[in-house]
């Protein structure tokens, strides 16, 4: 095959065949290919598109790239979940161990911090000593002994998505939905999940604003999982506001402690009901969501979930007495009230600002090489359509840098939009794809 042809072809608008996709992507990630020829393909998929096939055959390829994970030596059936990332989502953290916990492993990749959105594995660095770097013998039995597994992604796994994304950031190429879904979906299927639990974000605070936009990608997401032979379902979910109270690494651990123990905000409980009982229906272990979210209800209250994350943070070596008493997480040295600037409803945030607003703290990484600041953030519940007098406390910010303090008070402030009528509340989902 020549890569010129290649291009032309998609140039063309006409449909690449599995065995030029392969071609492709095997070649290009044994670096046989020039990136000049590999941002042109790319440009060519940006402008044309890619039909379902195509984007299946994509995915596979990339998936296959690297090493393709096979879990059925230890366990018979592995459930994942995949959020494309969110102000105040500390999902993971209550979620995988209530899974578990019903008696489904749980084994999942996560990534780190990106943009406004924070990372699962950031979060879970706020136990001292805890470590997501496991080889696979470590992965394979811990999910063995304990049915959850948390680790960071390896450059084992599809090698050719780093290569591909990597390429599609510096050409302008990243926001085409053919190549997100087979970016995400090609490490889900190299993980060595049955069944995947997309939770697909809408809003200000999302990578995708609209619903329809959520939806598509969401469609194109479960096609290629069912098409691979992985049971897929997606969430459209709300982004519109962050997720729960706490935005900050300790903090979002301390809510999703709380929420372990039978507690945590309610906005925060329900998407974690919702995502847990899907997961629970994919693995075939109720026959309704009413049941699912019931037995997920059941082992947050009587501390089974509690203490399979007791589990997952010694066996991956981190010190677990803050699981007991989350005081002992790092506090930070300022915390002062965030007030109302006037009366008034509050008609919408953006929660994109919001999120760089913590970003800006030091709770996130503005370059690579940043050090986060595991202390602090915001404790803020004020959702979408309460009304405030002003001077009233609308939640907390927790700082360790006076100067930070001050411009991150301003910028969240600068976030919220208000009205003198009366807003409705936003709703948590938006639809199920199957």
């Amino acid at each position: 095959m020549r890569m010129v042809d290649i291009i032309i072809k998609k140039r063309d608008g006409r449909a690449l065949s599995a065995a030029e996709i392969d071609w492709f992507v095997a070649e290009y990630t044994a670096g046989n290919i020039p990136d000049y020829q590999a941002a042109a393909l790319m440009m060519a998929i940006y402008l044309q598109g890619m039909n379902r096939q195509e984007t299946v055959e994509m995915t596979l390829a990339m998936a296959r790239s690297g090493e393709m994970l096979d879990l059925h030596d230890v366990v018979p059936f592995v459930v994942d979940k995949h959020s494309s990332g969110g102000v105040g989502d500390k999902t993971t953290l209550a979620v995988q161990p209530a899974v578990a916990a019903c008696g489904v492993p749980v084994g999942k990749m996560s990534g780190r911090g990106l943009g406004s959105s924070g990372g699962t594995l950031d979060k879970m660095e706020s136990f001292p000593g805890w470590s997501s770097a496991l080889t696979l013998a470590q992965y394979k039995r811990q999910l063995a002994e304990i049915g959850v597994v948390l680790a960071g992604q390896t450059g084992d796994l599809a090698p050719a998505d780093g290569k591909l994304y990597a390429l599609r950031d510096v050409t302008g190429t990243v926001s085409t939905m053919p190549l997100i879904a087979a970016s995400i979906m090609s490490k889900k299927l190299a993980t060595g999940a049955d069944a995947i639990l997309l939770d697909v974000k809408m809003g200000s605070g999302a990578f995708m604003h609209t619903v329809e936009d959520a939806r598509q990608l969401a469609r194109i997401m479960v096609d290629i999982g069912n098409d691979a032979g992985r049971k897929t379902v997606a969430l459209i979910s709300d982004m519109n506001q962050p997720l729960g109270h706490a935005i900050g690494n300790a903090l979002e651990v301390k809510e999703a402690l709380e929420t372990l123990r039978g507690g945590g905000p309610p906005d925060f409980v329900e998407h974690c009901l919702t995502t847990a009982g899907h997961m629970l229906l994919l693995a075939g272990k109720a026959g309704d969501l009413a049941e699912a979210k019931g037995m997920v209800t059941a082992v947050f209250q009587n501390g089974a979930a509690l203490q399979k994350f007791r589990q997952l943070v010694e066996a991956q070596g981190g010190d677990p007495a803050p699981v007991d008493n989350p005081d002992l997480l790092l506090q930070a040295a300022y915390v002062e009230p965030i007030l109302a600037p006037r009366d008034g409803v509050i008609a919408a945030m953006d929660t994109g600002k919001i999120g760089w607003a913590c970003v800006h703290l030091g709770g996130g990484r503005l370059v690579k090489t940043d050090e986060i600041d595991h202390a602090v953030g915001f404790v803020f519940p004020a959702k979408v359509g309460d009304w405030y007098v002003a001077g009233d406390i609308l939640g907390y910010i927790h700082a360790n840098d006076p100067d930070k303090l001050t411009r991150s008070r301003q910028e969240l402030l600068d976030a919220l939009m208000w009205t003198e009528e009366p807003a409705e509340p936003l709703p948590h989902f938006y639809g199920v794809v199957e």
